[in-house]
């Protein structure tokens, strides 16, 4: 017995020294390279490195691993994971210190605020597989040395600060499968790059800066289509075509294939033999032609469908596809009819085409509809009972149609709707009850039709549903510019989840009930333009932001919650409301201010310093009508104009049409003070001044169809002619009507610019679309156009007929040959629909003979559309008019800015309007990358006397263009919009003499926001809304540069206004 238990007693030590004696521990150099790590990190909120990661010896470890927070080992001891990710964690790390990792497979630290760079010491770490480093502040460029890392199968660097070209190493991580670089700045060909990616299954490079295009070879995509089966290079700067025929076959594998928010054009081939297809993105592009039918079809398993933005056309017969949950086609030039059949479809937006017809169609439909926008087509008919295939139906717009005939009961079939927006359109009859007593419904729009009668909301029905579980919760019921009538019945206050009601424009009467106090969510009410009398309830809501009851007939005290609200929330109309005591007496337009020594001193000031402002004008105008005069005798034309009876001819306006190279005093070249010296003498501290001054300098930019008539007009640029006046101070400033000012027009000022007998310099063309010489262009007939801070333009029509605007700069104004080469390029690579692109320049052999030749585009400037006089050519803007003036505008500063490219010299006589429909097109862009540091200085020094200098560039020491910059400018044209008043203006006020950005923003600040507001569109149909919140994007647009918003924040927030 005892040799059996000694023999057992053996074994078992045997076994346990086997089993713990050989137990391997982390090493001290890999605990010492992670303590090194640790050093990098300074935040740690959560405390889970800084208080877990302290040294401990190896030998005093009782695992094999130290407990660590994510660390973890192997069975030989090795670290093999470091895994942080979404801690918060804080600091510049430095990656050299893992490299004594030498057994590290597993390195995320995903989600937290680390910054730093990615050194070439992470290459030689090459037992890594998995390496996330996203939503970080990582920045700089990748090392090429990262392609040593031969192992690696998961790289993800998105969401960091990451800049430059991909590293050239690439094509060595043939393990690689996914590559996730979205939200950086990387840059590069994407066709060379494409070539590189080899065996990867998931690529996303999206919202980078990658250009190029896409239309490659079979040969130079084959490695990558063979295995990819998600692709997103989306938000980048692709051109040209679409993936060839033959190359898209090669994608069988590809499940996602997401190419929005480029400039890719083009028509799609067929994705026939694609059969696993499943997510198709390409919105926001230039794509163009038929919509392939196999992607409406069974023969495609397609999930979602995006080919919004884009410019396809023809009909939809049917979209038979089985497996279809999202289509969106929004915002292309679709037409016919709706389509016959739906088999399956969650989401739906058709809007913004041309599809007509009638709307019963969709009651063919099989889909279970979920969201179904179909606004802003040519869609007719009565919108029918809609059928039980419709029960889950949430949101449903056909806003901006011809739909007529009355309201049906929707919300009978469809149960579950919560958006409902049927505005702008012909519908009459009056409202179903159960639009207010539903327990879904949240957005209700039926304005701007022709609905009549009392509203009715089922009389104590809606009382009843406050004691049930679920209380009525629409929040936001605009019935405005409608017909209804009657009284606004008392249970409206038990709507209490009510944010925004808006009645405006009706013809409701009665008192306002008092209930109205119940509505405490409330924060804006509209009840303007009606007959509502007696007296206005107390206590409503304190949520109130937005208030009007003006044009009614209402009586009684102002209550006292209500004296924050400006005068035009109660006026015009209600002239038996009586004012409170302490409100002065001028609140109420119209009333004269009694005497009083303070407001008497503060007229007197106000007096003055208008006085002085015209004062100093007309000594400025007089100053240059002098220079003008003395220097009149200096110039003349060459014989080839009329010869001695040239004189005579320019004070009648008889010159024939001068050739383009004829416009000349001499041979020398003009004094630089010539070319800009208006601009100079006019930055005085008067805004007015400094507007003027642009129509001095800047006249008929890019001239009109009917500037032509007669050359002589466009000879003279300070003649007070509507057919080329680019820009003039606007309606109520003090000089708009001042003798001096027009005795000073009329005066005939010729444009002096060298110009030799030919051109002999060389010609290059930026797009093989144009072809001609440098001798057809010296032939070319040619117009003045105006002058700016960059030189003289011209007007040039070719042997062709094709018409050009030629800008010849201004001597000493560009950089050298090279640079100027350069930067050319670049600037005339730019292609969009609303932006007019540079198409050659000229180089030459004299420093005079510096030319930029771009496209004619026949219609005048912003500038002129909005501060044209009498006689006026053009109707004053309407507010739709503006927003999509603004909207288009905001979208070209957005084009370039994503191409690294600030425009620099935003104002409104670099907006032209063109065609019928007054689209916008933006000229001038990015030039001062072809000047001088001078040039660039004089530039700035211009905008700043025009009133779009941003405050920063004014206090800069060496000034240069910005994106932020630009959006200041956009934000003061903006104000130009809404207000039609000129940037440049001085603008008398209460608190004295401001500029136009101080008083919108003082009259903001007072609540009288709406007073700003051009009178043309004031007082008219269009909604106050949408002008208070493009007011309000002005004044962000505007602020201190740190916090001016960015270009695609401002277009986003003018995208979202609705009208």
């Amino acid at each position: 017995m005892n040799l059996i238990f000694s023999l057992f007693f053996f074994f078992f030590s045997f076994l346990s020294l086997q089993l713990f004696g050989s137990v391997s521990c982390v090493s001290e150099p890999e605990l010492r390279s992670l303590l090194e790590f640790k050093k990098g990190i300074q935040r740690d909120p959560l405390r889970k490195v800084l208080d877990t990661w302290s040294y401990v010896s190896p030998e005093s470890l009782t695992a094999d691993c130290p407990p660590w927070t994510g660390v973890a080992c192997d069975e030989n001891g090795n670290v093999t994971t470091v895994v942080l990710e979404g801690l918060g964690l804080g600091g510049e790390l430095k990656f050299h210190t893992l490299t004594g990792l030498g057994r590290l497979k597993n390195l995320s630290l995903a989600g937290n605020e680390f910054t730093g760079r990615v050194e070439p010491a992470l290459g030689t770490m090459t037992s890594l597989q998995h390496l996330d480093l996203s939503r970080n502040r990582f920045y700089g460029p990748i090392p090429d040395r990262i392609g040593g890392l031969w192992d690696l199968r998961y790289l993800n660097l998105s969401s960091n600060e990451f800049k430059g070209g991909f590293p050239s190493g690439l094509p060595n991580l043939q393990q690689l499968k996914v590559l996730d670089l979205h939200s950086n700045k990387f840059w590069g060909d994407i066709g060379e790059l494409v070539q590189e990616l080899r065996n990867l299954e998931y690529v996303d490079m999206s919202l980078n800066e990658f250009f190029g295009s896409i239309s490659l070879p079979l040969e130079n995509v084959s490695s990558l289509a063979n295995t990819v089966h998600h692709l997103n290079l989306s938000h980048n700067k692709l051109s040209g075509g679409f993936f060839r025929g033959d190359s898209i076959k090669l994608f069988r594998n590809l499940e996602v294939l997401d190419l929005g928010d480029n400039q890719v054009s083009g028509e799609l081939p067929s994705f026939g033999s694609l059969p696993s297809l499943r997510v198709l993105r390409l919105g926001n592009n230039r794509l163009f032609g038929s919509i392939p039918e196999e992607l409406l079809e069974t023969s495609i398993p397609l999930v979602e469908l995006d080919l919004s933005n884009n410019g396809f056309k023809g009909s939809l017969v049917g979209i038979n596809s089985t497996s279809l949950q999202y289509l969106n086609l929004s915002s292309n030039s679709l037409s016919g009819t709706l389509p016959a059949i739906l088999k399956s479809c969650l989401l739906m937006d058709l809007s913004k085409n041309m599809i007509s017809g009638d709307i019963s169609i969709m009651q063919n439909w099989e889909a279970n509809l979920e969201f179904l926008d179909m606004s802003s087509n040519k869609l007719s008919g009565s919108l029918p009972n809609l059928s039980s295939n419709f029960q889950s139906l949430t949101t449903i717009n056909l806003s901006n149609n011809s739909l007529g005939g009355t309201l049906p009961s929707i919300l009978d079939t469809c149960p579950k709707l919560s958006v409902v927006d049927l505005s702008l359109n012909e519908i009459n009859g009056s409202i179903p009850a159960t639009f207010f007593s539903s327990r879904t419904l949240t957005n209700l729009n039926l304005s701007l039709n022709h609905l009549t009668g009392p509203i009715s909301l089922g009389g104590g029905h809606v009382s009843e549903l406050l004691y049930l579980p679920s209380s009525p919760v629409i929040e936001y019921l605009d019935l405005s510019r409608n017909s209804f009538s009657g009284v606004l019945p008392s249970d409206m206050g038990n709507m209490i989840n009510l944010k925004l009601l808006d009645l405006a424009k009706n013809v409701f009467s009665g008192q306002l009930p008092k209930e109205l106090s119940k509505l405490s969510k409330l924060e804006y009410l509209d009840l303007s333009d009606n007959k509502f009398n007696g007296e206005i309830p107390d206590n409503l809501p304190s949520s109130l932001t937005v208030f009007n009851v003006s044009y009614n007939d209402l009586s009684g005290s102002l209550p006292a919650n209500l004296r924050s609200f400006p005068n035009s929330s109660f006026y015009p109309g209600n002239n038996l409301l009586i004012l409170p005591k302490g409100i002065p007496t001028n609140w109420v337009p119209g009333r004269v201010n009694g005497p009083g020594k303070n407001h008497t001193s503060k007229s007197n000031i106000r007096v003055a310093i208008i006085l002085a402002s015209v004062g100093a004008a007309f000594m400025i105008v007089f100053v240059l009508l002098a220079y003008h005069r003395s220097q009149l005798k200096e110039f003349h034309w060459r014989s080839g104009l009329g010869g001695q009876n040239t004189g005579r001819d320019a004070k009648v306006g008889k010159f024939t049409r001068p050739s383009f190279l004829k416009f000349n005093s001499n041979t020398q070249a003009p004094p630089s003070s010539l070319s800009f010296s208006n601009d100079h003498l006019l930055t005085s501290k008067s805004g007015s001044l400094s507007g003027q001054a642009e129509f001095v300098t800047e006249v008929a930019d890019h001239g009109s169809p009917r500037a032509g008539a007669t050359t002589s007009a466009l000879m003279y640029p300070l003649e007070n002619n509507p057919a080329t006046s680019g820009r003039k101070s606007s309606p109520g400033s003090p000089l708009s009507s001042s003798p001096r000012l027009i005795e000073t027009c009329e005066q005939p000022v010729m444009l002096d610019v060298y110009s030799p007998d030919r051109l002999a310099g060389e010609l290059f063309f930026l797009d093989a679309s144009l072809a001609f010489t440098a001798e057809e262009l010296s032939r070319a007939p040619a117009e003045v156009l105006g002058r700016s801070s960059h030189g003289t333009l011209y007007k040039a029509t070719l042997d062709s007929g094709h018409m050009l605007t030629v800008k010849w700069l201004r001597v000493g104004l560009v950089k050298h040959k090279k640079e100027f080469a350069r930067e050319v390029k670049r600037i005339g690579s730019i292609r969009h629909p609303s932006i007019v692109p540079l198409r050659a320049y000229y180089w030459g052999p004299r420093e005079q003979e510096r030319l930029l030749l771009a496209d004619y585009i026949q219609g005048d400037s912003l500038a002129l559309h909005l501060y044209e006089t009498t006689p006026r050519r053009y109707s004053p803007l309407s507010f739709n008019q503006r927003l999509k003036v603004s909207v288009d505008v905001a979208r070209c500063l957005l084009f370039l800015h994503d191409r690294g490219l600030p425009h620099g010299n935003v104002k409104p006589t670099n907006i032209l309007l063109a065609g019928p429909e007054y689209e916008a097109r933006l000229t001038d862009y990015s030039l001062h990358r072809l000047m001088t540091p001078a040039g660039i200085a004089e530039q700035i020094l211009n905008m700043g006397a025009l009133g779009y200098r941003a405050p920063e560039l004014a206090s800069a020491a060496k000034p240069i263009p910005s994106f932020k910059a630009d959006v200041y400018a956009f934000g003061v044209i903006l104000m130009e919009l809404l207000t039609r008043r000129s940037a440049g203006d001085i603008i008398s006020g209460q608190s004295g003499a401001v500029d136009l950005t101080d008083w919108v923003r003082l009259c903001d600040q007072e609540g009288r926001g709406m007073d700003c507001i051009d009178r043309d569109i004031a007082g008219g149909e269009d909604p106050c809304k949408a002008m208070d919140q493009l007011l309000a994007i002005s004044l962000r647009c505007i602020l201190p540069v740190n916090e001016r918003p960015n270009i695609r924040q401002v277009f986003d927030d003018i995208c979202s206004i609705c009208v």
